[in-house]
């Protein structure tokens, strides 16, 4: 009988050899730190990040002391601001302020009231779309007294102007123990620029002079920016104030108490010369430059002014005329005809500068507020630095070490 060959299945090698190099390959790659091999994808959560809400902060917030002068801020995150309102608690009236182009902040634009509060309300939409609202309460603090600043001189009418020699000043109405403070408040500009400084005439007063008289011409402004200013023993500005001043050409007069005559000089230049009589030895008048601070066509002068009263010897009351104070205590450039005989020969006078009518008059036409006067051979002490204005007695570096903040 026929015999069957035997028959052997043999796997197909090339099915044996894929699946072996798969396997590899697979291995490989769960154990390779290779910076080739690609990263696995990532696998989706099916949410989305939540979008930031708006956080809104009010600056001070709470507070009892805010100081006015400082504007109220109000700032976001994570959103925009959409409305933001404040508003005096008690008056109800609306502070003004003004909102940033993107939206991020808001701030007052005026001056805050002392011992005030304020109501702010706060609106925004955050970047997940949703409203926010945020309310605060801000008080101002509470001075233990406000004080004005009076400048000096009193801000002029049109077309008034000044002097080379006329001082600037600010006359407060308590005293100031902050000096310092004060003085960081007070800036004064002088067109073209000239050095100045100021001094302290006593605990209410400062003036500022440069170092020699203002240049023709110059223009000064002076801003009082005291408002929110802590003034020392809980004493604060009442108020900001500014003005300008104008200085015209230089006017100075030179009144000689040996000659008896007084030059007339013009921008320096001399062009004219006056016989006076300046006072006597029992009331000579003072030694040095003074300032004109006030002018009259007719003034009374009258010696219980100074506690020299009738029946005392010397006591005097009388009419003068063409009369420009030159300081506080009683001394003008002014007419007298009863002087007339010793003008230009004697002094006989109570401390006054006397001139004849024609020159008294010529004198007021032509010199006003803040123009020159200096005197020199009257026999007289020098000029007191508070008596309006002894300012420019001093030298340079005595003026500068009244002030509290020159180094």
């Amino acid at each position: 009988m026929p015999v069957r060959p035997t028959v052997t299945r043999q796997r197909p090698w090339g099915v044996a050899v894929v699946a072996a190099l798969a396997s590899v390959t697979l291995l490989a790659g769960a154990c390779s730190s290779s910076p080739d091999s690609a990263s696995p994808p990532s696998i989706a959560t099916g949410t989305a990040a939540a979008a930031a809400a708006a956080q809104v902060s009010i600056d001070g917030a709470g507070s009892t002391d805010f100081n006015p002068k400082t504007p109220i801020t109000v700032k976001v995150n994570g959103g925009k601001l959409t409305t933001v309102t404040v508003t005096n608690a008690a008056k109800g009236n609306a502070v003004k302020g003004a909102l940033a182009a993107d939206g991020s902040t808001w701030s007052s634009s005026e001056p805050l009231g002392y011992a005030t509060a304020y109501t702010v309300v706060a609106e925004a939409t955050g970047a997940d779309g949703k409203p926010v609202e945020q309310k605060a309460t801000v008080k101002t603090l509470t001075p233990a007294a406000q004080t004005y600043p009076a400048v000096i001189p009193a801000p002029p009418s049109a077309g008034l102007t000044f002097g080379v020699g006329q001082i600037i000043g600010v006359s407060f109405d308590h005293a100031i123990t902050n000096r310092a403070a004060a003085e960081k408040a007070l800036t004064v500009t002088s067109t073209p620029p000239q050095q100045g400084a100021w001094h302290w005439i006593d605990n209410k007063t400062v003036h500022y002079r440069p170092q020699s008289y203002w240049q023709a011409g110059t223009t000064v402004k002076l801003d009082v920016n005291l408002y929110g200013v802590d003034l020392g023993g809980g004493v604060y500005g009442k108020t900001d104030r500014s003005v300008t001043y104008q200085i015209h050409d230089s006017w100075i007069a030179k009144a000689d108490g040996n000659t008896d005559q007084m030059q007339l000089l013009h921008n320096g230049a001399v062009v004219g010369t006056m016989p006076i009589s300046l006072g006597k030895d029992a009331t000579p008048t003072h030694v040095g430059p003074h300032v004109i601070s006030d002018k009259q066509q007719q003034v009374i002068m009258d010696s219980c002014t100074y506690g020299v009263c009738p029946p005392a010897p010397g006591a005097y009351r009388s009419t003068e005329y063409w009369a420009e104070r030159i300081s506080n205590d009683g001394e003008f450039v002014h007419e007298n005809p009863n002087t007339v005989n010793q003008q230009g020969s004697s002094n006989v006078s109570h401390g006054c500068i006397n001139l004849s009518p024609q020159n008294a008059q010529a004198f007021f036409n032509q010199f006003g507020l803040g123009d020159v006067v200096e005197v020199t051979n009257s026999g007289g002490p020098a000029l007191p630095l508070w008596d309006t204005y002894g300012d420019w007695e001093l030298s340079w570096a005595d003026w500068q070490a009244g002030s509290a903040v020159h180094n």
